[in-house]
């Protein structure tokens, strides 16, 4: 199944650390091609501490051959591989964040998992990436395009086209 997960870093090496992040995805067991990344776009922080830096943001969207919870188990210790504790506060400043935004069309809810990811549809800076990638995609539970959702976003902050070719 088409699934995707959407990177986003503002410490440290931001590039960098989307590169690692990438790369250790693409290396999972389960992850098979075709394999998509979006462009890199630089945003303002949303919702976060005061003077928190801009992040990087981008989507990957790949095949995958498991279960969901699986897959978000294995990018938790991604995440922890490339410094993120699990004891973070929510919309914090981060090295490295990885969302799960969707597995194909399942719909879960539980404590653990959520899919598709609850607020995707209201980000800027998760909308633009995916729009890259999968611009004509309706995502599970919405009526409108992903590139539809985009430009019907009155969300402000500005999202910069950072690179390219990552």
């Amino acid at each position: 199944m088409r699934t995707a997960v959407a990177l986003g870093s503002n410490l440290g090496d931001r590039l960098g650390n989307l590169r690692a992040a990438r790369k250790a995805i693409l290396g999972l067991s389960n992850v098979k091609a075709p394999i998509v990344s979006s462009a890199i776009y630089e945003t303002e922080p949303v919702d976060c501490e005061p003077s928190a830096p801009k992040f990087l943001n981008a989507v990957v969207e790949f095949g995958y051959e498991d279960d969901p919870a699986s897959l978000l188990e294995q990018l938790i210790r991604i995440e922890e591989a490339l410094g993120r504790s699990r004891d973070h506060q929510k919309n914090v400043s981060r090295a490295i964040d990885i969302d799960l935004l969707y597995c194909g069309d399942r719909n879960i809810r539980n404590e653990r998992l959520q899919l598709p990811h609850p607020r995707m549809h209201l980000r800027k800076f998760v909308l633009q990436p995916l729009a890259d990638v999968r611009p004509e995609l309706v995502l599970p539970g919405q009526e409108k395009t992903v590139s539809e959702l985009l430009d019907g976003l009155e969300e402000s902050g500005e999202v910069v086209r950072f690179e390219d070719d990552w």
